[in-house]
């Protein structure tokens, strides 16, 4: 029987001779960092941070506008009220409609158009209306006819009677079909003007010297006189030369309006145009369910840009008072008032090349710029184009 440990110390010399030495090779490689992917990053962090110092180094352009200190008299007089209301017109809007039924023909106008008193607007189908005058005109040459007739018969009668040929009866009706027949002549005329006027009906004029504001049937439409809601009506029309402001103001305030008292009247859709006006019509009666009065103001200059039903502040005016030596105000451009997060009117202004925020107290317009009580005192360079995001920052001054 072989020794057993003598074979298992041969085995294990046979595999340590199988063994390879790798020396220094055979200690475990640490894994290497990505220090390029790190100096990328520093690189990123290194150039924002520049450009956002640059960006904020950087001066922001702005325009800016000088705050003018003028006489209180030449700022015009104070607002004492205002309020929000509508463009209308002064005869507001006149609707044309029809007076005889008949099929719409064709339109002479277009909306937007001008026109004078007596211009055409609308033509109806008028065939009828012309058979009708045509028939009472044939109506009346017949009886006009009949009563060549009975005046010959009458003259005739009148010789009989006196020759005792025909008796006093007789004679009566002939002086009564002469006096019928002037009757049905009588009555005949009144028709024939009726069918004239009826068929004059049929061609629609203007009434007044306006515009077209709207047609409000089509071409071969059957028109009715009368109907639900002024459903016969065809074009509506309004006098743009007397442009009014119409507003309700609330009753406890009307001890600061009067008649004749200026007023200033802005549209919504232009802010930049404001239009002098003056008080024109004071309701006479309030209100109950509001608690106010309507009230109009007659704009004096009006132009293209107000329209009917189009929405408007008006700004009532106090009178002019005797100027004071020592009253002076500071008038700044419109475009440099702001509202900050809490509600207040700021003006930016440039100081020495830096933004300073002021907050400030207003008085109303005048004209296109705004009066300032509080805040500023006149030479100041308010920005009006550009807008600043805090105290301290550069500017750029272009104008």
């Amino acid at each position: 029987m072989p020794e057993t440990p003598d074979k298992d110390e041969r085995l294990r010399a046979d595999l340590a001779s199988l063994r390879l030495d790798r020396g220094a090779d055979a200690a475990p490689r640490r894994k290497r960092r990505p220090i390029g992917r790190w100096l990328l990053l520093a690189a990123l962090i290194a150039a924002a941070g520049g450009g956002a110092y640059w960006f904020a180094g950087r001066a922001l352009p702005v325009t800016v506008a000088y705050a003018e200190r003028v006489a209180s008299d030449e700022a015009g007089p104070l607002p004492v009220l205002s309020g929000s209301g509508y463009i209308v017109t002064g005869d507001r809007y006149i609707s044309i409609g029809v007076r005889v039924a008949g099929r719409i023909d064709r339109y002479f106008v277009e909306e937007g158009q001008e026109v004078v008193k007596g211009d055409p607007l609308v033509q109806l189908d008028d065939r009828d209306y012309q058979a009708a005058v045509a028939r009472a005109e044939a109506s009346l040459r017949l009886a006009r006819a009949d009563l060549d007739l009975a005046v010959s018969e009458l003259d005739r009668g009148r010789r009989l009677l006196q020759d005792k040929v025909v008796s006093e009866q007789e004679f009566d009706v002939l002086v009564n079909k002469k006096a019928v027949t002037t009757a049905r002549i009588a009555q005949l005329e009144a028709e024939l003007e009726q069918a004239r006027v009826s068929l004059e009906y049929t061609l629609l004029r203007s009434p007044i010297d306006g515009v077209v504001l709207a047609k409000l049937k089509e071409v071969g439409e059957i028109a009715v006189p009368g109907g639900f809601a002024g459903s016969g009506d065809l074009v509506r029309l309004a006098d743009l030369t007397d442009i009014r402001a119409e507003l309700d103001v609330n009753e406890a305030d009307l001890n600061r309006i009067e008649m004749g008292q200026a007023a200033r009247v802005t549209p919504d859709a232009y802010p930049d145009s404001s239009y002098e006006a003056r008080v024109v019509k004071l309701y006479p009666q309030v209100d109950r369910q509001k608690g106010t009065l309507k009230v109009e103001v007659q704009v004096t200059a009006p132009d293209a840009k107000l329209l009917p039903d189009m929405s408007a502040r008006v700004t009532f005016l106090s009178e002019a008072r005797e100027p004071r030596a020592a009253s002076t105000t500071v008038l700044v451009p419109r475009s440099a008032l702001r509202r900050d997060e809490q509600g207040n009117t700021i003006v930016w202004i440039a100081a020495d090349g830096v933004a300073q925020r002021i907050v400030v107290g207003t008085a109303g317009d005048v004209a296109d710029q705004t009066r300032v009580v509080s805040g500023l005192q006149g030479g100041e360079a308010v920005v009006v184009e550009g807008e600043p995001t805090h105290a301290g920052q550069r500017l750029a001054v272009a104008g």
